[in-house]
């Protein structure tokens, strides 16, 4: 019976500068109506872009986040950082925005003449990815700070609750080109990966799962995707190109990998149990666009999820008999 629709059905959006550098962001959040009567606030959800893709080209994902109950920020961050190492000027993000956007969230909750005043919790942070981005992602959950994510001194702070990213493999954004060990302090976090990706292939994004050191851990293949399907556009121009040509419609691909991003972190961080269930249990039978291939959840969360199914079996087999007695 759980609907995995957007909580809400309009979003609202302006730019902004979250940090000095001079670097603009995009907010989305939903718009809040008379009939929504909870006065919980929105967590705050950081989008980090991948390498050298504009923050323009995630607006229907971050929108379609924002519908789920999320204030997104999707910034860019353009820096020279990598001029020394043979890479021109680009949009790179780095783990010091973590911190920037946790700075602003609050600065903004204060403010009564902010948008997003009375909207934002600032005491609630999770992450979303893609490619480079869901790296320095991963490596912020963990608290390291190592070159490339991490350009200088680095503090997980406590109001990092969740992450899931897209694309994402720990040894191409790791200097020694391996998949080290990550350790998330049972943060939950969830790789989703694009069947046709050409540029990180589905066998680099399970060999990051595997490292992730503790549950809940969800891996989620879209099937007929490619690295692209997050973005507006397949290639986006300026960006690495992926050979491959997805099966997946891009709206779609766009729309599924916002959904199950949402709902394992609202299951995952908001104690969402509806979401929860469907993403650990129902989603893939009701989803043909979505391989659930491994997760590992907290063995109270499983024996619930044995417990709920066992509850809908018995209902499932009593009606029938009701409805077989009836008939004679």
């Amino acid at each position: 019976t759980f609907n995995s629709a957007p909580l809400f059905d309009e979003v609202n959006t302006f730019t902004t500068s979250i940090s000095d550098d001079g670097n603009l962001a995009d907010v989305y959040f939903p718009t809040l109506s008379s009939s929504n009567n909870s006065d919980e606030l929105l967590p705050a959800a950081l989008f980090l872009q991948g390498a050298n893709v504009d923050k323009s080209e995630y607006s229907v994902f971050a929108s379609t986040v924002a519908r789920y109950g999320f204030t997104v920020i999707v910034p860019n961050r353009l820096t020279d950082a990598f001029v020394p190492f043979g890479l021109p000027e680009g949009l790179f993000s780095e783990q010091g925005q973590v911190n920037d956007v946790l700075s602003y969230v609050s600065s903004e909750s204060a403010d009564t003449n902010s948008p997003i005043n009375g909207i934002v919790d600032p005491n609630k942070l999770v992450l979303l990815g893609h490619s480079f981005g869901s790296g320095v992602g991963l490596n912020a959950i963990e608290g390291s700070c190592n070159f490339p994510t991490c350009l200088n001194e680095f503090t997980r702070p406590p109001e990092l609750l969740g992450g899931a990213f897209y694309a994402s493999a720990l040894s191409q954004v790791n200097i020694e080109g391996i998949t080290p060990p990550l350790n998330n302090n049972n943060t939950p976090i969830a790789l989703l990966a694009g069947e046709l990706d050409g540029v990180t292939p589905f066998p680099l994004v399970e060999e990051t799962f595997n490292q992730i050191q503790q549950p809940p851990k969800s891996l989620i293949m879209i099937n007929g995707a490619n690295h692209f399907g997050i973005t507006n556009r397949n290639n986006p121009p300026n960006t690495v190109f992926d050979p491959n040509v997805p099966t997946l419609e891009q709206t779609v691909a766009i729309e599924t990998i916002a959904r199950w991003s949402s709902l394992f972190l609202r299951g995952n961080v908001l104690g969402d149990e509806g979401a929860l269930e469907y993403v650990n249990r129902t989603g893939d039978i009701l989803d043909n666009n979505v391989s659930l291939v491994s997760q590992d959840i907290p063995e109270s969360s499983s024996i619930l999820g044995i417990l709920s199914f066992g509850v809908f079996l018995f209902s499932f087999g009593f009606n029938r008999l009701r409805n077989v007695h009836s008939l004679k």
